[in-house]
């Protein structure tokens, strides 16, 4: 478990935040592509948990991502809370301000919380969600872990509900398990498009929709981040090459694009 003074410096730094009354917002998030919005019409859940799934450990990046590009569309101009367990930072890359800059999140709108394993991990997640002071919190874990259970994952269900905060667990190099989440995402790397005159693209992930509470059929899509409309799209066919993604645990693989850098 977290330290009882690491709590209290969470608690401390949530309070600092405003409660935010969410009144007549409506419950439901889009992700900004009108095909995949028409398919899980009426959408992923606001105030409720999602999973995502790494493919392989590899993919832990582009899962991340992933996550980081619902989470901003959840958000809602809210501050986020982003935990992030060590042994993730250790084999997938820190966390890089830049990086969060060049994908559309302020930094300052960021609220970063380091823990030492997967406990400590869901305890920081559970406590930002419920505080109903921020519009996500994205827990970055790694690894098996009992405390990773159906159970845990209720406990961050009602907290996401009770606080009106959208939780989302990512997991990499693990196998997928029970859970209480709304929907499940398996996600992995895919190519880039390059832009004009030979620019890199966007980021670019496969991802697999593999449950939806709402009744949704598993279906897959490829998908780009577009960070000045801070929305996902639809890669468009241009003229020229078609960039290949870095070699998982090359310095590129660790680069800005998903806020990400390698830490030691």
């Amino acid at each position: 478990m977290p330290s009882t003074y690491q709590i209290a410096q969470l608690k401390t730094r949530l309070a600092s935040l405003s409660r935010h009354d969410t009144g007549g917002e409506p419950e439901r998030f889009l992700l900004g592509i009108d095909r995949v919005d028409a398919y899980l019409d009426p959408g992923p859940c606001l105030f409720c948990l999602h999973d995502i799934h790494a493919r392989t450990a590899a993919d832990a990046v582009a899962a991340n991502a992933f996550a980081l590009g619902l989470a901003t569309r959840a958000t809602r101009e809210r501050p986020m809370v982003w935990v992030f367990q060590n042994l993730a930072g250790q084999e997938a890359g820190g966390l890089n301000g830049s990086g969060l800059h060049e994908w559309g999140v302020s930094p300052d709108r960021v609220l970063i919380v380091r823990v030492r394993d997967a406990t400590a991990l869901l305890a920081a997640g559970e406590e930002a969600l419920k505080s109903g002071a921020v519009g996500s919190v994205l827990m970055s874990g790694w690894g098996e872990a009992r405390a990773m259970s159906l159970t845990a994952s209720r406990r961050l269900a009602l907290a996401a509900r009770a606080g009106s905060s959208t939780a989302f667990v990512v997991r990499a190099a693990s196998m997928s398990a029970p859970s209480a989440a709304e929907t499940r995402w398996s996600v992995g790397s895919a190519l880039s498009t390059g832009l004009e005159a030979g620019v890199p693209g966007r980021p670019a992930f496969v991802a697999a929709l593999t449950r939806s509470r709402q009744g949704a059929a598993p279906a897959q899509w490829t998908l780009e981040w577009d960070r000045e409309r801070r929305a996902f799209c639809e890669p468009a066919p241009v003229s020229g090459r078609r960039l290949s993604v870095p070699v998982p645990g090359s310095a590129a693989a660790r680069g800005p694009a998903a806020g990400l850098r390698r830490t030691g």
